[in-house]
């Protein structure tokens, strides 16, 4: 799917909660009878899938089977493509994030994104990189705030020991993978309660992915994490349970199998998940 609405910005919310140290948020996640479709081209078909708090769940499947397509539908970025329509529910500890009565905003604040390719805003400095998601979502702090929340932040990302000389420099100017961190930083600053991550090391040398991989370890603690990946290695070092996505001859895509990590990769009940995992196909 393509990845040209990354840099969309939000129109600001009402100011939120002060943006200090705050206890877990994490919260469980669940898809109900989801269909979507792009024009008459229907790419999902009732796809069920409960993503719970704390865990990290890996989206796994070719390409063209829906897999990231999902992944936006999860925090109301699908209806930002004109043609796009959906059918049923996204619930967010159990309330419907496609009521009438919630705000679009609301959603992807509480539900943030990290996008295959990193998107700091480049001229801006790695310190206002990370603060960007507060102005955008109309959340004042004092300078304090400020300063502990990008350090914060940037730790939790992994990236503050690279980094914390040289805050004013702009974002643009980092590697590759400290981007990527950057942006992980960025999405962590508004308080999200689910981070939904789209093959965020598929442009990455094995040393980034690396750390990428230690940070979503860590965040799981405290944040629900949906990630899509090819990597059938790193869908095992990272999740907990994998949901297999495939679309078969033309036919919109489906959940085949879903389930704990461990019974996925190691005893699955589908023998076209066995032949997946196993590389036979895909």
């Amino acid at each position: 799917m393509s990845t040209t609405d990354e840099t969309v910005k939000l129109p600001p919310v009402p100011a939120g909660s002060p943006p200090g140290p705050a206890p877990s948020r994490s919260a469980s996640l669940e898809a109900r009878d989801i269909s979507a479709w792009f024009g008459d081209h229907k790419v999902l078909d009732r796809v069920s899938l409960t993503m719970p708090a704390q865990r990290v769940t890996a989206l796994i499947g070719p390409s063209g089977c829906g897999k990231s397509t999902f992944l936006r539908i999860l925090n109301r970025m699908h209806e930002l493509i004109g043609t796009a329509s959906l059918a049923g529910q996204v619930l967010l500890d159990g309330q419907d994030i496609y009521d009438r009565g919630r705000r679009i905003t609301q959603a992807r604040r509480e539900i943030g994104m990290v996008f295959q390719k990193p998107n700091p805003f480049p001229a801006m400095s790695i310190y206002d990189n990370v603060l960007a998601g507060l102005k955008m979502n109309g959340i004042k702090a004092g300078r304090a705030e400020r300063d502990d929340l990008v350090e914060e932040c940037l730790t939790k990302a992994g990236l503050w020991r690279e980094v914390a000389d040289r805050l004013r420099q702009p974002g643009g100017a980092l590697s590759g993978g400290q981007q990527q961190r950057l942006c992980i930083a960025r999405s962590l600053a508004v308080r999200p309660r689910v981070l939904l991550m789209d093959e965020p090391c598929s442009a990455l040398d094995p040393t980034s992915t690396r750390r990428i991989e230690q940070t979503i370890g860590e965040l799981s603690d405290e944040v629900t994490i949906v990630i899509v990946t090819h990597n059938m290695q790193q869908a095992a070092r990272v999740s907990h349970s994998c949901a297999f996505f495939l679309a078969e001859q033309g036919t919109p895509g489906v959940i085949v199998e879903h389930g704990p990590t461990e019974t996925m990769f190691g005893n699955p009940q589908d023998e076209r998940t066995s032949d997946y995992v196993n590389g036979r196909f895909g």
